[in-house]
Formats: C-alpha cells, sequence, structure tokens
C-alpha cells in the first residue's frame, strides 16, 4: 500500500546513527517525504523503491574495520542522488577510493568551518559559518573527482562533492540546529540539486492516506480500540474520513483514564464525529481483578491482558469484521527493526505479533498511521477536526493511573488522584498558555503512605500528594520544571482544601536520569 508519490521520496540509509530518525524528521519538516532503510539494503532493493534521492546517515563505528557496517558499492552508481552525512561521508570516499582513517585530534561539538571555492551543496551559506562536529576518524585523502569544498581546523577535508554523480558529503551533521546553515544545506540538496517540491502537506498526506485504505479496505469492515489517546484518536477520525460506517470503535472504560476522559471520548467521537463506538464499562472488572496487587509490572500485565479480553469479547459480538486497526506510528516501526521498502503490506512487523488474538480469532491489520511520526500525526488529528484535548494530549501511560499510584488499587485512592491530578494539570496548563512549552510533562502521584496534618484544629492522618512536572523534548531525557513557588503554593493550597483525604502535598525535584519520570 503506497502512501506516497515515489518520485517525490528520499531515503535515510541508517547505520545506527544517533540522529537517524532527526534527518528524516528534517526532510519532512521541508515537506519532503522521507523513510529510514538499514544499511545493508541492497542497491536492487533501493532502487525498487525508487527514491529521488538518498541520504547516508552517521553512525559510530570506524569504516576502516572489517566488522563495521558497509553498503553496496553499488548504490553509488544507481544515478541517483546522493547526501553523506559524517560516517555517510567516510562510507563515500572509502567506495570511491580516498583515505579514512583515526584522526589525531577528534571534533565533537561546535567546529567553524571555511569554504573552498564554490559548492553546490554549500550554495550561499558564509565563507565562515559553525557546524556541529562528531566524530574520531577523519577522511585523509578526497577520493578521485571529488572536489575539497570546506575544512576545519582540525579537519582538512570537511566537505566533498562530485557534482558530476551529485554525490555531496559533509563530516558534519547538516540536521541538527547547531549547524547554523544546515536547513539551507538540505535545502540546496533537495530543491536546487534533486529538484523535488515541497509537496508532502497535511493535506495531501491526507488525502493519499484516504485513497489508500479505500483500496485496502474495500468493502470490508474494520474494528478499533479506541483509547482516547492521540493516535488510536486520530487512526478513528482518518478511517472514518476513509470509509465512514464501516468503521467500528470499541473503548473500553477500565476506569483508570484521568478525569473527564471518558466524557470526553463519547463526546466527541459518538457525538461530533457519529462513529458507531461501543463504550464498554469494565471498572468493575479491573477494580476486582486489580485487588490486592501492590507489583508494578503485575499491574501492567493484568491491565494489559484483560484490555485485550475485554476488546475481543466485544469484538466476537460482531458479524463481519476483517480488519483491526492499531494506532502503529512510524518510530514504533523503526524501533522494532521492521523494514519496509516501497511501501509494501506484506512486511512483517514484530508488533503484530504480540496481539494476543483469542483461539478461532483472527483480524488483518490495518496501520493507517505507520508512515508518520507523532508530531504528523498530531496535524493530522487537527487537520481532521479533533479537539485539542485530544490532539495535544499529554503522555499518559498504557496502564493509566494504575501506575501512578504506587501500591494497590483501589476506587477510594483512584477518585484522591483524579481529583488532584486535575487540579495540577488545571494549574499548569493556565502556566503553560502565558509561558509556552515551559513544561512538557505534569501529573500527580498518589504515594502508598499516610501523614499526620492538621485541618480545622482536628487532627488528620491522610494521604500525600506528589506532584511531578518535567522538562523535555522526547522523553529519553528530562529535568524537573522550575515552577514558580506562587504556582506551586497554588497548587498546593487547592489539592489541600478540596480534595478530601489529601493533608500534603510534596514537589519531586529529580532529573531523568537518576529517575523515571512516572513513578511506576
Amino acid at each position: 500500500m503506497d502512501k506516497v508519490d515515489t518520485m517525490q521520496k528520499v531515503v535515510v540509509v541508517d547505520f545506527g546513527a544517533q540522529y537517524g530518525q532527526l534527518i528524516a524528521r528534517r526532510i519532512r519538516d521541508l515537506k519532503v517525504y522521507s523513510e529510514i532503510v538499514p544499511f545493508d539494503i541492497s542497491a536492487a532493493e533501493l532502487k525498487e523503491m525508487q527514491p529521488a534521492a538518498i541520504i547516508l546517515s552517521g553512525g559510530p563505528a570506524s569504516v576502516y574495520l572489517e566488522e563495521s557496517p558497509h553498503i553496496d558499492p553499488e548504490i553509488l552508481e544507481l544515478g541517483i542522488p546522493i547526501f553523506g552525512f559524517c560516517y555517510g561521508m567516510q562510507c563515500v570516499a572509502d567506495i570511491e577510493g580516498g583515505t579514512v582513517e583515526k584522526a589525531g585530534k577528534g571534533e565533537y561539538g561546535a567546529a567553524t568551518i571555511k569554504r573552498h571555492g564554490d559548492s553546490e551543496m554549500l550554495g550561499d551559506t558564509p565563507e565562515s559559518q559553525q557546524v556541529w562536529m562528531s566524530h574520531r576518524d577523519s577522511v585523509t585523502k578526497a577520493p578521485e573527482d571529488y572536489a575539497v569544498t570546506a575544512s576545519t581546523e582540525n579537519c582538512t577535508i570537511a566537505a566533498i562533492e562530485n557534482p558530476d554523480k551529485k554525490i555531496y558529503a559533509t563530516q558534519f551533521h547538516p540536521e541538527v540546529n547547531h549547524t547554523s546553515h544546515g536547513s539551507e544545506m538540505l535545502r540546496n540538496f533537495l530543491f536546487n540539486i534533486v529538484g523535488l517540491e515541497a509537496n508532502w502537506t497535511t493535506k495531501n498526506v491526507i488525502e493519499q492516506s484516504v485513497e489508500a485504505i479505500k483500496a485496502q479496505v474495500g468493502d470490508e469492515h474494520v474494528i478499533l480500540a479506541l483509547s482516547g489517546g492521540v493516535d488510536s484518536s486520530v487512526v478513528a477520525a482518518l478511517l472514518h474520513k476513509a470509509i465512514g460506517s464501516q468503521l467500528h470503535c470499541v473503548f473500553v472504560n477500565h476506569g483508570l483514564l484521568r478525569k473527564g476522559e471518558p466524557e470526553s471520548v463519547e463526546r466527541v467521537f459518538k457525538d461530533q464525529f457519529k462513529i458507531d463506538l461501543n463504550v464498554v464499562d469494565a471498572q468493575d472488572r479491573y477494580a476486582q481483578k486489580l485487588s490486592g496487587i501492590t507489583d508494578p509490572e503485575k499491574k501492567r500485565r493484568i491491565i494489559g491482558e484483560e484490555f485485550w479480553k475485554v476488546f475481543f469479547e466485544e469484538a466476537e459480538k460482531l458479524n463481519g469484521i476483517t480488519y483491526l486497526a492499531q494506532g502503529t506510528i512510524y518510530p514504533d516501526i523503526i524501533e522494532s527493526g521492521a523494514r519496509k521498502t516501497g511501501g509494501s503490506s506484506s512486511t512483517i512487523k514484530s508488533h503484530h505479533n504480540l496481539i494476543p488474538f483469542p483461539d478461532g480469532v483472527h483480524f488483518d491489520l490495518i496501520e493507517p498511521l505507520d508512515y508518520f511520526f507523532k508530531d504528523e500525526v498530531r496535524a493530522i488529528g487537527s487537520e481532521l477536526g479533533l479537539p485539542d484535548e485530544i490532539v495535544h494530549r499529554q503522555p499518559f501511560p498504557g496502564p493509566g493511573l494504575a501506575i501512578r499510584i504506587i501500591g494497590e488499587v483501589t476506587r477510594e485512592k483512584l477518585d484522591l488522584l483524579r481529583e488532584a491530578d486535575a487540579i495540577v494539570r488545571e494549574e499548569i496548563d493556565a502556566y503553560n498558555k502565558e509561558n509556552p512549552g515551559a513544561v512538557w510533562q505534569y501529573f500527580a502521584v498518589l504515594p502508598d503512605i499516610r501523614s499526620v496534618g492538621v485541618m480545622g484544629d482536628e487532627r488528620t492522618y491522610a494521604h500525600p500528594i506528589i506532584v511531578r512536572a518535567v522538562e523535555s523534548q522526547d522523553a529519553m531525557t528530562a529535568d524537573w520544571a522550575k515552577l514558580p513557588h506562587e504556582l506551586l503554593a497554588k497548587i498546593s493550597g487547592r489539592i489541600v482544601a478540596e480534595v478530601e483525604g489529601i493533608n500534603r502535598v510534596a514537589y519531586d525535584i529529580t532529573s531523568k536520569p537518576p529517575a523515571t519520570i512516572e513513578w511506576e
């Protein structure tokens, strides 16, 4: 199922780069479609994908070592424009007859390049400019017929190009923001050298996806487990636009969602989109299953297993369902190690095998978002008319509030946490509106302890609440948010005053690492 114009496709060959996904994202930011493939893809496989251009990523290895990753040399003979970054440049030099050696002095971080002569790739960028280096090996001899177009104090060959073969390479990383004119270099390559058009837009993406879904589904019916999260919600809206009444959604209310979320799901998908939505109230069932369970991994397992049991019980009540839709997104595909070539729908994905189909039950899988990054998914959701409360929903763990309650999960604790968490989110939401992007994620945690307090001249022995608020870009690392004391005081005052059973509020000031963002 091909969702894009193949003549507008840029393929990123990944050598295990820390910036691999970032390269693909930067290309898409310029409204050009990109895909990531592993370094061991053959020239024949790559040619079959019909890319308009190829990017060779960086990587941690040394190209002159036998065990290091190497591309099929025939890739450089396909006549497809190529742009290599860091290890990608060393790979080009090695194949084309240049020399790559361990540098006397590596470069890590900001460096200044000096341009040498004209350069198609560097274009109109300044003669002297800042770039981002991360290498211990260097090209010490450029291949024949390749011009050296830039150098630094410690790297005499920082950029090379062969306009006749349309192969360009830099020792630095144009894809990172620290390279001051990196975006201009990418633009020069994509638009001036390759001749692409900036047509990877949300509107075009939706149109292409709708046509692809119609072609795959035909007259068959699709079932979707709708959680209210960003991915499944966007899948629901996209599928509904494509196939309308052929879509059937099941929303399992397990009682572990935040305040107002079950009502929001019903309001948006039943009332606004008019989707066939079956709401299953499984709160009692989950409460019984979680009774007495304190180990966080057991909680996760029970919640996951019970979800599929409930879902398939409902699915088996419907007749004529062929497809099961999932909110798989592109990072899931990349991280699972699955390879996609030419948009083939026959690709086996490891996460597909994790669906616990009951005996005698099976649906074909449809994943309408498996080409998209998270920010693209959000943009598609907004274009389809989903409200901000869903599209820009904070990251929320699959087990829900169960892993923000330390220890046993009970109805009483869920009610306490839900009310306290709503106050935390309401107050920091308001702060974030005045300070856009200041806090990335924020929520309340209910620990398995009680503390002594005094309220209304009476002694209390009640639960504390821990407030967690972090700054982050991708959840890989995070720093605790330096919220104003006035804001923390307001949150604390409101929780203690408005949530009966809470008499103390603490603020978590631990970064990740050493802590994690979630408590369980």
